[in-house]
């Protein structure tokens, strides 16, 4: 028995598996360009990058060397230098702890050699990996308190090398008070530079997933039309070719000549069916210029309207106003609904005596209304219908920002009516 709705939930097609690693490349390839070919050689190998931040670390420390001050115990700083070193190797998979252990070194670092050039860069190194693991508000807060050891040392043990005052310069106590406010600002400008890489590096990863869930959607929605293609072509043809057959079973013994028409009917019917279902099937293939829209080249609805006739349903069609716009995805939708309501009423309707098509093209609301209705009778076996057909022509009415009723008429018998809005449809939205 036809109920107010046939359709059930929509058949949810699978994505094909091409579709997204494909999509997934190209994001990865945009990002290259961005990033250029020496930053993602880099990201791509990022031991490689651990050995160029520990030989940077290893250089900025090599400065006290070249000064040749006989005072510096130039053992222990090679000692403290080699350990931070081979601690920031791990800053990329234990950051806190490393910034922690690398903080107590530059400590030690300053007491052991107060001219040391490479004061508070290993802190630096570890900042930055925090900051690229971490969140803002605690990479920052890190960035303060792993200086604070270092700047409590400077302004309250350190006792600044007379060398490095000049006569005319500022003081000691200037100087070291200065000192404090360049580690606390060298602090927060690694932090800022890991949280720009961080925020970088997470929109690319947001600009990735869209693209795969663009991709996945389109698929989706491609394979939902085919799917709609496939189901009207299918219940279409075989509904028609169900009736005709019968018809043929009937007459063949009492009338062999029109026994004869009907199954040339029946034949000409299956083959256009072959190649609907062909025309359909062919947007799967991987070739890069089959055309993806498959649409029926058989858009006349008075050859329709005709073949249903053949088919033993009663049909009349009638069209006011002026003819549909010339529109191929627009007359598939008006064809589509059209044959899957007269499949309907063949497939389900039981003493059916009329049935009207009517096709109304308003060009002063701008709506095309299409409306068929039968005086039948609805049957008992339910389960004949997948529940796709009026979701599938509600999908089409959609399209042109339309709706489409279907139900039982006041007066008996079965209507489906359609409104569509050509004016108010974008080309994106068309099929």
């Amino acid at each position: 028995m036809r109920t107010k709705d046939q359709a059930g939930a929509a058949e949810r097609t699978a994505v094909s598996p091409a579709d997204l690693p494909s999509a997934a490349r190209r994001a990865d390839e945009f990002t290259a360009r961005r990033r250029g070919a020496l930053r993602t050689y880099f990201y791509n190998h990022p031991r490689v990058m651990d050995v160029v931040v520990v030989f940077a670390y290893l250089l900025a420390g090599s400065g006290i060397f070249l000064s040749g001050d006989p005072d510096v115990n130039m053992s222990e700083h090679v000692v403290i230098v080699l350990a931070s070193a081979t601690v920031l190797m791990f800053r990329r998979d234990k950051p806190l702890a490393v910034l922690a252990i690398v903080s107590v070194f530059e400590v030690l670092n300053i007491v052991v050699v107060p001219t040391a050039s490479n004061i508070g860069v290993g802190i630096w190194f570890a900042l930055y990996a925090v900051a690229v693991r971490y969140k803002s508000v605690i990479s920052f807060a890190l960035g303060i308190i792993s200086g604070v050891p270092l700047i409590f040392f400077i302004l309250f043990l350190y006792q600044y090398p007379a060398d490095l005052l000049t006569d005319n310069g500022p003081s000691a106590a200037t100087s070291t008070i200065i000192s404090a406010i360049v580690i606390l600002l060298s602090n927060i400008v690694a932090t800022g530079i890991g949280a720009a890489v961080r925020s970088s590096r997470k929109h690319e990863a947001e600009l990735r997933q869209w693209a795969v869930r663009t991709a996945e959607l389109a698929s989706v929605a491609e394979r939902n039309r085919i799917a709609r293609e496939m189901h009207d072509v299918v219940a279409h043809s075989l509904t028609v070719m169900v009736a005709l057959s019968d018809g043929a079973a009937v007459v063949v013994k009492r009338d062999p000549a029109k026994a004869g028409d009907v199954l040339g009917q029946l034949s000409q019917t299956g083959r256009t069916a072959l190649a609907d279902m062909r025309r359909v099937l062919g947007v799967l293939r991987a070739d890069g210029g089959s055309n993806r829209s498959p649409q029926p080249d058989h858009t006349d609805m008075g050859a329709l309207i005709d073949g249903f006739r053949q088919a033993g349903l009663p049909t009349s069609f009638t069209q006011s106003g002026p003819p549909v716009p010339a529109d191929p995805a627009l007359a598939l939708t008006v064809y589509r609904i059209v044959q899957e309501s007269l499949t309907n009423v063949l497939r389900y309707g039981t003493a059916v005596s009329r049935v009207e098509v009517m096709v109304a093209n308003n060009i002063l609301t701008g709506t095309i209304t299409v409306r068929i209705r039968d005086d039948g009778h609805g049957t008992l076996d339910a389960s004949m219908g997948s529940g796709r057909g009026i979701v599938g022509m509600r999908e089409r009415a959609r399209i042109y920002v339309g709706t489409l009723d279907a139900g039982p008429g006041p007066h008996g018998g079965w209507i489906v009516t359609a409104v569509l809005h050509p004016a108010e449809n974008s080309p994106v939205n068309g099929q």
